[in-house]
């Protein structure tokens, strides 16, 4: 059985469900076709335009005054600030309240749950309160069961960074009783539904039991951090409770996966194309293509479902698997590769040269991706385009390190809107 849309977009990360709304909204039939669950889960969830440039020793100010100073191949001078502008619109449509930063240009200062300061233009509500720029005075709280946040710790970092205001940390039990190794997901869950705990001798609500827990250490501290477990579907209603026990804000600390920041902006992008009317098909891995006669124009993509290859038919087409991590851009002992449509990717035959011998240098790995063009499309070594109906975005895209820049999120946003729009109005 043959499945044929006008767009079809692969990958379910930033970039892809930003391709498929921003496609949808021309008029497109979309469907986004994805293989495993995105990389949200083990993001911050936390979205960055430009942290650092170059030309600039600390933290980029304002995003938009640093464009000027990037490079020609940069995917941000490929397609443009209004791309950047675009994709932060349908971001802030779809997120809707969740994420704040919309009203300025200009970067806020986040806490990182190893205590260092990161720049970013949206980061999540519940996270508001612990900007950097507040001088209001901070207890940062860790939870012994959970080894990969020491509230101590962050509290120290961010005093010997200089900030202006009082700091300091606490390491608490968590109420339950808890293993050491307790995972994240249980913590949470019990917050959502504010299920019974044990507390010094006496059965509470785990809300209640949290901020008893946490009284004791609060001191003169104005405003509350812990790491970002309080809750999933009812997140706002956690912290809402714990800022009426403790009568003071409360903020999370985006940490390591599981992410719920990232997991609950996955949830908020996954409805947003449910209600454009994007079609899903998840699951099933691309695992080939074919092309018309030309060989320049792609007819379909081929997905393995459970042993059964099934062709997907579509005008356009948009790569949006990430990178590295994501295993859209792919290595072995013959060299990197591009895997579903076997785009080319530039890296030198010698694998010696893939990374630097300083641990914290610059590493050509991390810019490994397809070229493109202004019009995303992915180009071949000797600058051609690859097919006449293909178009790129986020991670899979080369030539820059977002990592080291801190412009992930905000490549995937303004490529997905790039794409899907030049993908929806090629129809």
């Amino acid at each position: 059985m043959a499945i044929e849309e006008d767009v079809i977009v692969i990958g379910g990360g930033i970039a892809g469900s930003i391709a498929a709304l921003s496609a949808a909204d021309t008029g497109a039939q979309v469907r986004l076709v994805t293989h495993k669950k995105s990389t949200l889960r083990h993001a911050s969830g936390l979205i960055d335009v430009l942290g650092y440039t170059d030309g600039e020793s600390g933290p980029v100010h304002d995003p938009f005054t640093s464009l000027d100073g990037l490079p020609e191949e940069h995917p941000y001078s490929l397609v443009g600030e209004s791309a950047i502008r675009g994709g932060l619109e349908i971001f802030d449509t779809v997120t809707d309240g969740a994420y704040s930063g919309a009203h300025t240009d200009q970067n806020a200062l986040v806490t990182t749950s190893g205590g260092a300061i990161k720049p970013t233009a949206r980061y999540p509500t519940s996270a508001a309160a612990g900007l950097v720029s507040d001088d209001r005075s901070m207890l940062i709280v860790g939870f012994r069961s959970l080894t990969d946040f020491n509230g101590e710790l962050v509290a120290d970092h961010l005093a010997a960074a200089g900030v202006p205001f009082e700091v300091n940390g606490a390491e608490i039990e968590v109420p339950g009783n808890y293993r050491a190794d307790a995972r994240v997901t249980r913590i949470a869950n019990a917050l959502d539904l504010n299920k019974d705990l044990s507390y010094n001798g006496r059965t509470l609500p785990a809300r209640e039991a949290f901020a008893e827990a946490i009284k004791p250490h609060l001191g003169t501290a104005d405003r509350v951090g812990v790491p970002a477990l309080l809750g999933d579907d009812h997140a706002d209603d956690v912290r809402a409770d714990l800022e009426r026990s403790l009568g003071v804000a409360v903020f999370e600390i985006p940490m390591g996966p599981p992410s719920y920041p990232g997991l609950r902006l996955e949830d908020l992008l996954f409805d947003a194309l449910d209600d454009a009317g994007v079609r899903i098909s998840d699951g099933n891995p691309a695992v080939g293509y074919e092309t018309a006669a030309d060989g320049d124009t792609l007819e379909s993509i081929t997905i393995d479902r459970r042993g059964r290859e099934i062709p997907y038919h579509a005008e356009q087409f948009i790569l949006a698997t990430g990178g590295l991590v994501g295993k859209g851009i792919n290595s072995d002992r013959n060299g990197v590769y591009e895997p579903v449509f076997n785009c080319y990717v530039p890296h030198s035959d010698d694998r010696y040269q893939w990374f630097s011998e300083d641990a914290f240098g610059e590493h050509p790995f991390a810019t490994f991706g397809v070229p493109i063009d202004e019009h995303c499309q992915p180009l071949t070594a000797e600058g051609k385009t690859e097919f006449s109906n293909l178009r790129a975005a986020g991670g899979v895209i080369g030539g820059v390190d977002p990592t080291a820049e801190k412009s992930k999120s905000g490549v995937s946003l303004a490529t997905g809107y790039a794409a899907g729009r030049e993908a929806g109005e090629a129809i």
